[in-house]
């Protein structure tokens, strides 16, 4: 969502900050803003509406020296896409400047009683009422008569506010000083040899610092040129993190980028952890929790948007192969449900960025009931992975598209594993282990031959990119998956699409099938391949185009359907780590033919980081 960026140091903050804000570009935004402490003058104080892009090479050509400074890009929540309701903000006098990301519940309350105290505000925005509280309680004296420091006035400004914050905040009185506090909503400093880089996100900081300090929930940093005050002191860790990973490289746009390294997704993901001579794969992650993941009998699987797919696919998984019962919700839901729980039930939250707030929500709500919690996460050192009790690494690497696709195979692959490992803790054969080991192990291979025909997939968008609406079924393992490939149309080519269990086509979605409407059916050679049939017939029989996902080999599909894509054979359990590729190549290609902004489509950010 927003992205936040500072900088203390001795170099000119402003390249800096820059250099930031334009990596996090990938996250989405309609607005940004400057603040600089530029030496003695006035701030530099700079805010527009739109992108970064062209305005880089004026910006930095401005004599702007001062060395500390913060920064933001702006998802409108609260109040629309202005130059005033952009970040920085400001208290009534212009010498408090605020950038936050998160959301304050209470604002409007707050607000009116600040308006009842005087206070003139200039946006429509919930932030600016963090800037007028801190000017508030900065002119007021402590208990003992002194001069509050800003740290201070933050601290009992934060004590009013209800919602969540990743916060910086600066002010003309104490120009030497950033103070950064946190609450559900991410914020690292990087750490350099004296000089310190805030940001929502590790991307930001990479080309600057190796070693990082992740801020925890509640707690208050203070940043001067060469020294960090935090409320709990720890050393900083190193930042497994690899800048030139971010990079676009010789590809048009990041999306394509990441499509093409799905097999290395998977291969990743799978890498040192796979035993197939015993059937069992090694999840170092797990281990703490191992004896404990023995007694369960009983998954709560819980994701958002791609990663709510990617759950429901495990939950066939654990239930056909390590037998226990899996159930699955979206976050934004579950978290309002009052769910049965007792100690044989654990909870798996599965999160590409281990920033996503409604996920959070529920791994905070079902932490405090004694649930054990693992994580599924792609991001080290986010939230998630530091507040689950176990979990394991997808190792995606670094995803700048905002429609997600590596990170979905490597969650796939992820959950496959765990399927293994508590399978082999219960009933699961050695010969069943090694033969979906074994078979995991070839994925990436099988991937890479669906990608040789990325010019097959690329001529079916141009046939196809004049319909407005499609259908996208599938049945089993591949249910979610046709799910997944409708959510990714929808996202960066802005058509029509829905995803539903073929089954369900009779249910009254049929009503909708004409010519107009074609149907992408995923119509394996597996355990649903006849009833898959059936559907496509169902379709063809009311005037319906069909697109097929089959393996290679059906002859048969193509008497029935419209066009085909094939894919290798694989075990049904692993399907989904096959099929979603032409889906997710067929979605950019359609983008593209349309002239979609494929790596930041309209409306949408990359990490949702408010509920």
């Amino acid at each position: 969502m927003c992205g936040i960026v500072g900088y203390v140091g001795k170099k000119p903050a402003l390249p800096i900050l820059l250099s930031g804000l334009k990596r996090l570009e990938y996250r989405g935004y309609d607005s940004y803003g400057f603040c600089v402490f530029n030496a003695g003058q006035e701030p530099f104080f700079h805010k527009r509406v739109g992108k970064i892009s062209g305005a880089d090479k004026e910006l930095l050509e401005m004599d702007i020296q001062g060395t500390i400074g913060e920064a933001h890009t702006r998802w409108a929540t609260t109040g629309s896409v202005t130059e005033a309701n952009a970040h920085p903000h400001f208290d009534c006098n212009k010498e408090i400047f605020v950038v936050h990301n998160g959301i304050i519940e209470n604002y409007s309350e707050l607000k009116d009683q600040l308006i009842n105290e005087g206070h003139k505000f200039s946006s429509e925005t919930d932030t600016e009422v963090l800037a007028h509280l801190i000017e508030k309680f900065l002119k007021e004296k402590t208990e003992v008569g002194e001069k509050r420091k800003l740290e201070e006035a933050v601290a009992v400004a934060l004590k009013l506010v209800k919602g969540t914050y990743g916060l910086l905040v600066m002010a003309k009185s104490e120009p030497e000083k950033l103070v950064a506090a946190r609450l559900s909503s991410p914020l690292l400093i990087g750490v350099n040899d004296g000089e310190y880089i805030v940001a929502s996100d590790p991307i930001a900081i990479a080309p600057f610092a190796s070693n990082i300090v992740y801020l925890e929930d509640y707690e208050i940093a203070v940043i001067t040129l060469g020294n960090l005050s935090l409320a709990k002191e720890r050393a900083p860790e190193k930042m497994e993190y690899e800048s030139e990973e971010a990079e676009k490289g010789d590809y048009e746009n990041f999306m394509l980028k990441e499509i093409m390294e799905e097999p290395t997704a998977v291969e990743n993901a799978i890498k040192g952890r796979l035993i197939i001579e015993t059937g069992s794969v090694k999840l170092g992650g797990l281990d703490s929790v191992a004896e404990k993941l023995r007694e369960i009998d009983n998954f709560i699987l819980i994701g958002c948007g791609t990663a709510h797919y990617a759950a429901r696919a495990g939950e066939y998984m654990l239930e056909e192969y390590a037998g226990i019962k899996t159930d699955v919700d979206v976050g934004s839901e579950f978290r309002y449900r009052k769910p049965i729980l007792n100690d044989k039930t654990a909870a798996i939250f599965i999160s590409q960025s281990g920033e996503t707030a409604d996920t959070l929500a529920c791994l905070h709500e079902l932490k405090q009931k004694g649930v054990l919690s693992l994580g599924v996460t792609n991001s080290i050192g986010s939230t998630q992975s530091r507040e689950t009790d176990a979990g394991v690494y997808t190792r995606s690497g670094p995803e700048i598209a905002v429609a997600s696709t590596k990170a979905f195979v490597g969650q796939l692959a992820t959950l496959a594993m765990i399927t293994v490992y508590l399978g082999r803790q219960r009933t699961m054969s050695l010969v069943t282990g090694s033969r979906i080991v074994s078979e995991l192990a070839r994925i990436p291979d099988l991937a890479r031959q669906i990608l040789l025909q990325r010019e097959k997939i690329k001529a079916l968008a141009e046939k196809y990119k004049g319909y407005k609406n499609f259908w996208y079924i599938g049945r089993k393992y591949n249910a979610p998956v046709a799910m997944e490939g409708a959510l990714k149309l929808k996202e960066i080519s802005y058509l029509h699409a829905e995803g539903i269990p073929g089954g369900e086509l009779k249910h009254g979605s049929l009503a909708l099938v004409d010519k107009d409407f074609p149907t992408i059916a995923i119509c394996l050679s597996d355990s649903v391949y006849e009833k898959m049939v059936s559907n496509i017939q169902e379709v063809k029989a009311r005037g319906g185009i069909v697109i097929a996902i089959a393996t290679e080999g059906n002859e048969n599909i193509k008497k029935i359907v419209d066009d085909v894509i094939y894919i290798p054979k694989t075990l049904e359990m692993l399907s989904p780590l096959l099929s979603v590729i032409p889906l997710h190549l067929f979605s950019y290609y359609m983008a593209v033919a349309l002239g979609r902004d494929v790596d930041r489509p309209r409306n949408l950010a990359k990490s949702v980081t408010v509920e």
